[in-house]
């Protein structure tokens, strides 16, 4: 996409909404298959999850009973259209009010009961490479384009005096791990062709959005309680405001803080790399307060609203569902990334723009030795003071331990900073925590690269290798 015509093109491209009648007729007819494939997706996915992010005594819930009920998940609204790279996307809204039974106990909690599960959200398919041989397609990629929205119904001691604790504490840490999971950037990944190539399978970011949170106007602050409603008076207190700022999944943002003022002027600027330009623009407004910050309200976007708008919204705030006089004004920047050496430039970059990014792939690892049962491969990825790790892969009867397949992407930001001396990239091969070899990946020898793409099998020591891809990206304005 070299302009804003073709920008356009792009954002208000649709096959048409239709029905999903005939996939509701099979989800209900596979729902008691998915119900047992589902409980084993918790046990083995999820639950060591809960390990990691429950805090206290809930650490150690473990599921001891998983049934999804008798209510199928329900598909509506689906587009379907082809990707820049060849594949097929279906986007479609989920909605599942599901009657379930879930139970998690743990030695220092009472048991804990889910009764009834809500989701809602819309769920992007991806189906690519598209091939000549039967299946005729490589890979299924499922995600949520926005985190979903859930809400939990609780059974036993949840339904007591801890309730509120707990239904906080259990749906977020679920919801942080269906985005770790299945909302973009990040996608879960289903093979349908055992051979299939993951550097044809992923898909890359789309862009970048360059978004500046502008002014607000008439912030009155929120109804507060009677202690801070009587110091409110006494100090004549004139809200001091700043908004965090999500697009999608992404990381979030901070404004500033603009003391005393009732119609604040941030003008301040940040990048949010885009997967999708359904992907939601969330402002929170709230007054900084030493008593504890207080929300004025939110307001939301899309990406592709906000281009198809010329690059300016000025949106309306809401507060507990009630709309406000209150209004927030942003723009934004759409950048395309393209692989031309001459696009990636450290010049006239403001403080939280990026002026490029790196994706490293990781297929597979070949060539390992050693005892099947004592082998807990995993690759590390580092550049500069950033460093990410595939999953440890383990030996299990049908998987071949001596060649794991990893299939996971890692993103890199680039900065002016950054690119001023840039560091080399370093793939580490690791068994358990032990790092067994590596190889260091020169940052110019991807930008010297075709089209900045550096693929091959990388050499660790011992015969074994890392099947890699090193990608960089620059930005290019789209108008």
């Amino acid at each position: 996409m070299d302009n804003m015509a073709s920008l356009k093109d792009t954002l208000t491209a649709s096959g048409g909404a239709e029905s999903a009648g005939f996939l509701n007729d099979i989800i209900a007819q596979l729902w008691p298959n998915i119900n047992v494939a589902g409980g084993k997706i918790i046990k083995d996915v999820v639950e060591p999850m809960l390990d990691q992010m429950l805090p206290g005594p809930l650490a150690n819930l473990r599921f001891v009973k998983l049934d999804f009920g008798p209510t199928p998940i329900r598909f509506s609204n689906v587009d379907v259209h082809k990707t820049e790279l060849e594949g097929i996307k279906l986007d479609m809204d989920l909605d599942w009010d599901g009657k379930c039974d879930f139970e998690l106990d743990a030695s220092m909690v009472p048991k804990i009961g889910i009764e009834h599960v809500k989701m809602k959200g819309r769920l992007s398919i991806l189906l690519c490479p598209l091939t000549n041989v039967i299946p005729l397609i490589g890979a299924a990629q499922v995600a949520f384009i926005n985190p979903p929205e859930l809400s939990l119904d609780f059974t036993d001691a949840a339904n007591i005096a801890d309730f509120s604790l707990i239904d906080k504490t259990v749906r977020k840490v679920i919801l942080n791990i269906i985005s770790s999971m299945a909302v973009l950037p990040n996608r879960f990944l289903v093979k349908l062709d055992s051979s299939n190539d993951y550097f044809k399978t992923f898909q890359p970011h789309h862009g970048v959005l360059r978004l500046t949170v502008d002014n607000a106007t008439e912030i009155t602050g929120e109804k507060k309680s009677g202690a801070k409603r009587l110091l409110q008076k006494l100090v004549k207190d004139i809200p001091d405001c700043y908004c965090d700022v999500n697009v999608g999944a992404e990381g979030e943002w901070r404004t500033s803080t603009i003391k005393n003022k009732h119609d604040p002027q941030w003008n301040e600027t940040h990048d949010f790399l885009v997967t999708d330009y359904e992907q939601r623009i969330t402002i929170d407004v709230n007054d900084e307060d030493l008593g504890g910050d207080d929300d004025i309200g939110i307001a939301t976007t899309t990406v592709k609203q906000l281009l198809l708008n010329g690059g300016s919204q000025t949106l309306t705030l809401s507060h507990k569902g009630q709309p406000l006089e209150t209004k927030v004004t942003i723009h934004g920047k759409f950048f395309n990334f393209v692989g031309e050496s001459n696009s990636i430039s450290a010049s006239s970059q403001n403080e939280g723009e990026i002026c490029g990014l790196a994706t490293v792939l990781i297929a597979s690892v070949n060539g390992l030795n050693g005892q099947r049962d004592e082998l807990k491969p995993s690759v590390k990825v580092t550049w500069g003071d950033k460093e990410f790790v595939t999953p440890v892969k383990s030996y299990s009867p049908g998987t071949d331990i001596f060649n794991p397949s990893f299939d996971t992407a890692f993103r890199f930001p680039i900065t002016a900073e950054q690119l001023s001396n840039p560091h080399s990239f370093k793939l580490s091969l690791q068994n358990g925590t032990s790092e067994q070899g590596s190889v260091d990946i020169p940052f110019d020898s991807v930008t010297g690269a075709d089209g900045m793409n550096r693929e091959e099998e990388f050499d660790v020591g011992s015969g074994a290798t890392i099947r890699a891809r090193f990608s960089i990206r620059g930005l290019q304005l789209a108008e």
